[in-house]
């Protein structure tokens, strides 16, 4: 039978350490590493080591939160992009306009500048037209300007533009009017020839770009780059204003006649306004007029001689 307390009870390896034993060597084991932490700065080591141990699954517990603030400031900042890429957009369309209006006005006071620079002294009244119509064909050389009788405007008005003599009205309306062109087939310009004063008439060809001169010999002094001037002659155009220049000279021996071609200088593809002429017929470049045709002589028969009396 055992006995309490015995043998029997007892552990195999012995007893444990006592507490007071345990805490001397705690405290040799704390003064030590307090000594190699002095002298070698393990703590400093230790906590250097676990913070980058700790880092990676810091990262990881912050990310949710830096993702969605990243995230919402990603868009935050693409909105206010495309605001701003779109208030930049139509500042820019808005530059465009304005430049682009900055250059119609002065393309149109240029042509201003032009038109009335080419104008004779003999001009006593002048008006811009807008040009609204235009119809160049082979048969019909002719635009539509926005004057007409309510303006001013009369029928065989001279209408140039800055380099030259364009046309003149053929058909009259209150608002508006017609422009037979120089080039039409049906016109034709008196001129002359600036190098030597030969005069003749140009006719138009058909074509906006072409006019003859029909009745020239084959012998004329002409060559190509004469410049051809307005004479004066046919009441409508005053003298001096540019008209066209030579572009070729063709003779044949069996032809009375030279088949000379010439170039307008007025170009109604190129022009957006033109000029109605109003002169002073008093002015010596004044265009004469066509003379009147005089009426044929009336001859009154003679009357019969008066026979002497027969004496009683």
């Amino acid at each position: 039978m055992a006995v309490f307390g015995s043998a029997v009870d007892r552990p195999l390896y012995g007893r444990g350490a006592s507490p007071g034993l345990r805490l001397t060597g705690y405290a040799v084991i704390a003064v030590l590493l307090m000594y190699y932490d002095q002298r070698g700065h393990w703590v400093q080591r230790l906590r250097y080591a676990l913070e980058a141990a700790a880092l990676p699954v810091q990262e990881l517990v912050n990310s949710p939160g830096l993702g969605w603030r990243t995230l919402s400031g990603s868009l935050r900042s693409s909105a206010a992009l495309r605001t701003e890429n779109q208030r930049l957009h139509q500042h820019e369309r808005e530059l465009e306009l304005s430049v682009m209006r900055e250059a119609a006005l002065e393309q149109e006071n240029a042509e201003l500048r032009g038109l009335r620079a080419a104008l004779p002294p003999l001009i006593n009244h002048w008006q811009l037209a807008e040009i609204i119509s235009v119809e160049t064909n082979p048969l019909r050389q002719r635009i539509v300007i926005n004057k007409g009788g309510r303006n001013g405007v009369f029928l065989n008005e001279a209408v140039v533009d800055a380099n030259g003599i364009l046309g003149q009205v053929a058909r009259l309306g209150p608002w508006s009017a017609e422009v037979i062109l120089a080039t039409d087939p049906e016109h034709a310009i008196p001129v002359e020839v600036t190098r030597n004063s030969l005069r003749s008439i140009a006719v138009g060809a058909g074509s906006s770009g072409e006019l003859v001169l029909p009745y020239l010999a084959v012998n004329s002094d002409v060559r190509s780059g004469d410049l051809l001037l307005s004479s004066g002659l046919g009441g409508v155009f005053p003298a001096g204003l540019p008209v066209a220049r030579i572009s070729g000279v063709r003779r044949e021996a069996n032809q009375l006649l030279a088949q000379v071609r010439a170039q307008p200088l007025a170009s109604v593809d190129r022009d957006r306004e033109v000029i109605l002429l109003q002169f002073e017929a008093s002015h010596p470049a004044a265009p004469a007029p066509n003379p009147p045709i005089a009426p044929a002589p009336v001859v009154l028969p003679k009357p019969a001689p008066k026979l002497p009396d027969a004496d009683p």
